[in-house]
């Protein structure tokens, strides 16, 4: 059985952090630009950043005895859209990975998946 844990408002701060940062770094007008790029590279860390609610599923079994992993459903928005993703997180809540992501129009079909993820 998994736990089910509401996370707080993280969606809108995530996007705005990671446009205001790219800006910053080049020049106002380019973070927009940027932006997906950035997505793209790092989009399991973005997704759970911007995480609003999440649902441990159990333990990740790897092949790897040294590392333990836990698989954590987690719900948000990023970008304007609802995901509902599958993560590979630590003892330290820290994301390794990303095992799968579908996104949704509403916020009532994102949370359904999260309740109905194994």
């Amino acid at each position: 059985m998994g736990m089910y844990q509401r996370i707080g408002t993280a969606s809108g701060r995530v996007m705005d952090a990671l446009v205001a940062g790219l800006e910053l770094e080049f020049e106002r007008g380019a973070g927009r630009a940027l932006t997906r790029r950035f997505l793209e590279a790092e989009e399991a860390e973005f997704r759970w950043e911007a995480r609003v609610e999440e649902r441990w599923l159990g333990a990740y079994e790897s092949s790897d005895e040294d590392f333990e992993l836990d698989r954590v459903a987690c719900l948000g928005q990023l970008d304007g859209k609802w995901f509902c993703a599958t993560m590979l997180v630590d003892g330290d809540g820290q994301a390794h990975g990303m095992m799968g992501c579908c996104t949704f129009r509403s916020l009532v079909r994102a949370r359904d998946a999260l309740l109905h993820a194994h």
